[in-house]
């Protein structure tokens, strides 16, 4: 695995950013780590890139612990940040010179290809670029030395939709020649190029899954009924945020599987006139679960 947390804890005095999080990043994914807010996405990217330390427990990056990277790890990886520090006197075109020559699998023809790309101006002061062309900045400077890990913390954090699909379209451009692990509390806009999640809520792992395998076992059910529809006593534990309005009963299956589901259906809601099940957005996904852990105490 590229990425390997075992059992981690952060605490800052009484408060625990990270409760025992445990998961792995198999090398040529594209890793989603989605949470909202405060969820410990940034702690956990932060203690990978060994700016900060784990209060307990073990993480490695590139088979290294990451209390112990060495300019030989880090080379290979690149760090794009919404809060990312670079020089702001100097110009888009003089800190890629300057940087360019720490990097021996510094690509010239993809540097320039990202330039062109996300449209940055060579001449223009780093301090003197928006929010969004920085983020791009840092894009076109984590890119070129072809990382073997690319880490984005929240890289789509206060874009505008036109600087989003650039930033994307230079994501994209190499995201199938290398291993990404992207933080985000906005999975729509990644959900695309994701090929397996990993949902935080409050400091802790909810599951991590390929995305394949979620899409293909949540549902969102819909069945019309008979009958007035009215919420099962004795619905199966799979079945969240159950709703009945009319004859008709709707609710997401986390379990899903179609063999002799009007059956299994009509045991709890009685007789079935229609079913329909649909694939649920992974956004949709995470806030019904999180929901759900946090009120009843449902697994996953």
């Amino acid at each position: 695995m590229i990425v390997h947390l075992d059992n981690i804890w952060k605490k800052y005095g009484r408060f625990d950013a990270l409760r025992g999080l445990s998961f792995s990043v198999p090398e040529g994914s594209v890793f989603a780590l989605f949470g909202a807010n405060g969820a410990g996405k940034t702690t956990t990217i932060k203690m990978l890139m060994n700016l900060i330390g784990p209060t307990t427990g073990h993480a490695t990056v590139l088979g290294v612990n990451t209390r112990a990277l060495s300019l030989k790890e880090l080379a290979q990886i690149g760090y794009v940040s919404e809060n990312q520090d670079m020089p702001g006197r100097m110009t888009v075109a003089g800190y890629i010179d300057y940087l360019r020559p720490f990097y021996p699998t510094w690509d010239r023809a993809l540097e320039a290809d990202l330039l062109g790309m996300l449209r940055l101006p060579p001449d223009r002061r780093i301090k003197d670029l928006s929010h969004g062309m920085r983020l791009k900045m840092a894009l076109a400077c984590a890119l070129p030395f072809r990382p073997k890990l690319l880490v984005l913390d929240e890289p789509l954090s206060g874009l505008d939709a036109l600087v989003r699909d650039e930033f994307m379209e230079g994501l994209m451009l190499e995201a199938g020649k290398m291993t990404v692990l992207i933080s985000s509390h906005e999975l729509a806009e990644i959900e695309e190029i994701t090929t397996h999640v990993a949902f935080l809520d409050r400091g802790a792992l909810l599951f991590q899954e390929e995305k394949a395998d979620l899409k293909a076992r949540v549902r969102a059910v819909q069945v019309t009924l008979e009958s007035e529809a009215c919420v099962p006593a004795m619905a199966p534990q799979q079945w969240l945020d159950i709703r009945a309005k009319g004859n008709v009963l709707s609710f997401m299956d986390i379990q899903y599987s179609e063999g002799n589901l009007a059956a299994r259906l009509a045991a709890v809601v009685g007789v079935v006139r229609h079913v329909e099940a649909r694939p649920v957005a992974l956004r949709s996904v995470y806030t019904t679960l999180a929901r759900a852990v946090r009120d009843e105490g449902v697994q996953k």
